[in-house]
């Protein structure tokens, strides 16, 4: 975890957030300076960031929207006061409405980002200025720590080489909380063509098929926000197993980039989990990253008691063998 320190001085009205990388300080500007990289961690999972416009210059200005899960969508604004390059930049950070002209009802604040090297890399900190007791308070309440927290757990990814990061490490399930897990796999394969994977009936029954033994019998796919999916596994001749499937609404849809979804299981009344599907691609590979919500600790511990990273492993290394390797794509 990169945050080593957040504090909140309501006496001076700052919220200092302190932080080390162990890359270095040229690296990590970098990740600061480019909007490509920045919007990878800036905005906890499930609530990415897509900066809109980026004036990297003094006076300039960038605009960018968080879209949490459910569709919901939040647009702020930064206006660079100073920079210098690679150690310090400033900007006034505020909240705005869906033309990009600042929202009065929300605190806007002054953000100083100053970086030094280590004999480890890089430490970072951040103070952010209110002009009152008031708009600290109320950022704070909106959940900025922990929002700060989760955010800046990401960026580990965004400073090393991907294949370095993430290559050769299967499927791999990290808890976030109590009711949200991330899962990571990187797939050899342009992030286009993994779209076209998840969201194209012929190429879906390819792969996405869990352990050996069986088959895909409906797939029903939803391609924009408010659409109904429908999918069903059963097994192949005299292997054991009942048919099931699921079933959901999408939420969001962000091609190539990412789509959520709700799900539950077929011919139930829930509990239905949220699957929050991410795509990145870097030197000819895609990062999928998959952020899913459960509604309690339980429900979370007894389906991943049920083998799905397993599953899921085994229906990557189809898709990497078939789809990706150009055996199957129409």
């Amino acid at each position: 975890m990169p945050v080593i320190d957040i504090n909140a001085d309501t006496e001076n009205l700052t919220l200092t957030v302190t932080a080390e990388f162990a890359a270095p300080i040229e690296r990590v500007w970098h990740a600061y300076s480019d909007p490509r990289q920045l919007e990878r961690f800036w905005g906890p999972p499930s609530w990415p960031a897509t900066f809109l416009t980026w004036d990297h210059t003094v006076g300039g200005r960038a605009d960018y929207a968080m879209t949490g899960p459910h569709g919901e969508r939040h647009r702020a604004y930064w206006e660079f006061l100073e920079i210098e390059e690679p150690h310090r930049f400033s900007v006034l950070d505020g909240f705005s409405d869906d033309e990009g002209k600042p929202n009065g009802d929300l605190p806007a604040m002054r953000m100083d980002f100053t970086f030094e090297p280590t004999t480890d890399g890089t430490r970072m900190v951040t103070s952010s200025r209110f002009d009152s007791l008031e708009a600290l308070e109320q950022v704070i309440a909106m959940g900025v720590i922990e929002g700060t927290r989760m955010a800046m757990s990401q960026i580990d990814a965004v400073l090393r080489d991907l294949r370095e990061y993430a290559e050769g490490k299967g499927t791999t399930v990290e808890f976030i909380d109590d009711t949200h897990i991330s899962i990571t796999r990187l797939v050899n394969g342009p992030r286009d063509l993994v779209w076209r994977a998840y969201t194209e009936p012929d190429l879906i029954k390819q792969w996405m098929l869990g352990p050996d033994g069986w088959e895909m019998t409906e797939c029903e796919v939803g391609l924009k926000a408010g659409d109904r999916y429908r999918n069903s596994w059963a097994p192949v001749g005299d292997n054991e197993g009942e048919p099931f499937g699921f079933e959901g609404e999408m939420l969001v849809v962000e091609a190539p980039r990412r789509a959520v979804q709700s799900e539950r299981m077929q011919g139930t009344d829930g509990p239905d989990i949220l699957s929050d599907v991410n795509f990145y691609e870097e030197d000819g590979a895609t990062l999928i990253t998959v952020i899913m919500e459960f509604p309690d600790k339980d429900t979370r511990d007894g389906i991943l008691a049920t083998g799905m990273t397993d599953g899921m492993e085994a229906s990557y290394q189809r898709l990497e063998s078939t789809v990706l390797a150009g055996e199957s794509v129409a």
